[in-house]
């Protein structure tokens, strides 16, 4: 059987890869295998579980919930609301688990499962390798006043909004740190079609909502985070401060500036780990990145003073060097920011309330920007490719150095093999667009000429 989760939980067409009959068994091993690891000890077992909007997460669901509650354990209902909510309602309601069912920014009929581990922190790789060993077994069911409660509450996500402003509030030192700032908010019809506007609201800001108005099939539709045109229009049309896009779940955030000019992940990590080098608050002034993060990045934050740690992509190694290392501010380029002071995961409501603050507080997200700028970036896909030969192709990493000693300190080659197909990304940075596609596709060639399959 091909593996089950990938970086970012299980995920699958709906209803052919991902079926109701699979959250069912991934939730009762979830149960049997955090069980016997003695997290429930004591105690009558609870979980969380909140969805997106598509149409499969209703069926995907009840399908969690019943797994749970058959397994013994009783289930709070959250409803539709953003995956961050899930993690921090895990923590602030001291449940044993959270679910979230969604497939972020992918297309309507994807679907995904989520756990967290008390806390609101995501599974260690470990346990989830436990839990998909444990898929289908045979077991011993409860019976009688041992089955799981299911109980909707889909209250509690007045409690995430309350927890995303007092963080704001904290961060920005005022009681109204949005006042006077009008934000326009792409909700992509996702899961933050209502806390997201009403966050920015509830913190002072006037908000012009988009695409907030989900109906089950229209989740991430030429909208969001991954589509930014509708969001750059709308700030123009209304005259906005600033605009903020999330995706389908709202873990993360892109922003356009009042001209309609894209900010992206990067410029927005720049914008707050100055805020918090400035407020005391990052840990020994360090920033974590991936290795896509781009290199004006890198050196607008070596003029700044500020060191940075790179991770490899995704956001649960971005989180794992965070751990590891103490710190407190870290993302991608694709919006994930990890605030570690106010959340386990990343958060893009609360990505946007902070980087609002900051324009109300210091001028205009342009402003703000200036000073991180993004050198040009270009992106070979190189399919049929032998991603295991990479790094040990003499030719290949002879040509990799040359690339790399012409560009100096004004541009960055990177390499990256896919995990799941025999792909090799081929990425060049450089001052002029021109400089950087010359070598993406020089380095692109070489890689066909040395690595076909």
């Amino acid at each position: 059987m091909a593996r089950l989760f990938g970086t970012d939980g299980v995920r699958g067409l709906a209803n052919r890869d991902l079926t109701a009959e699979l959250a069912v068994d991934l939730s009762v091993a979830a149960a049997h295998v955090l069980g016997e690891r003695g997290e429930f000890s004591g105690h009558r077992p609870v979980a969380v579980i909140g969805r997106d909007t598509r149409i499969s997460g209703e069926f995907l669901g009840a399908a969690v919930a019943a797994g749970l509650a058959s397994a013994g354990v009783d289930v709070l209902d959250l409803g539709v609301v953003p995956t961050p909510a899930v993690a921090y309602l895990t923590a602030s309601t001291e449940a044993d688990l959270g679910v979230v069912i969604s497939a972020s920014h992918n297309a309507m009929p994807d679907n995904g499962i989520k756990f967290f581990a008390r806390g609101g922190h995501k599974l260690d790789d470990s346990v989830e390798a436990a839990i998909e060993a444990r898929v289908g077994e045979a077991w011993s069911r409860p019976i009688g006043a041992d089955v799981g409660r299911i109980v909707p509450s889909a209250h509690l996500a007045d409690e995430y909004v309350e927890h995303v402003v007092a963080s704001v509030r904290s961060f920005a030192g005022s009681d109204s740190p949005l006042d006077g700032v009008h934000i326009a908010v792409d909700a992509a019809h996702g899961a933050a079609s209502h806390v997201g506007p009403a966050a920015l609201a509830k913190a002072g800001a006037r908000v012009t909502a988009i695409n907030a108005a989900p109906d089950g099939l229209n989740i991430n539709e030429g909208v969001g985070s991954t589509h930014l045109g509708p969001l750059q229009a709308a700030v123009v049309e209304h005259g906005a401060d600033l605009g903020v896009a999330f995706d389908g779940d709202a873990d993360r955030c892109l922003a356009v500036d009042h001209t309609g000019a894209i900010v992206d992940g990067d410029q927005i990590m720049g914008v707050l780990a100055i805020a918090m080098r400035d407020a005391g608050s990052l840990y020994h002034s360090t920033l974590v990145a991936t290795v896509m993060s781009n290199l004006g990045l890198h050196l607008a934050m070596r003029r700044a003073g500020i060191d940075m740690v790179e991770a490899a992509v995704g956001d649960r190694y971005v989180l794992e060097a965070m751990r590891e290392g103490g710190y407190t501010l870290g993302g991608e380029q694709s919006g994930h920011l990890i605030v570690a002071d106010y959340a386990t995961t990343g958060d893009g409501v609360l990505t946007a309330l902070l980087m609002t603050s900051q324009v109300a507080a210091r001028g205009s997200l342009r402003e703000l920007c200036a000073d991180i700028e993004s050198l040009p970036q270009v992106l070979v896909n190189v399919r049929g490719a032998d991603r295991s030969r990479v790094y040990t192709d003499l030719v290949l990493q002879a040509a990799v150095a040359s690339a790399r000693r012409e560009l100096g300190d004004t541009g960055r080659v990177l390499l990256r093999p896919s995990g799941t197909e025999p792909l090799v990304r081929v990425m060049v940075e450089a001052a002029t667009a021109e400089d950087a596609q010359r070598h993406a596709d020089a380095l692109a060639e070489v890689v066909r000429s040395r690595l076909s399959l």
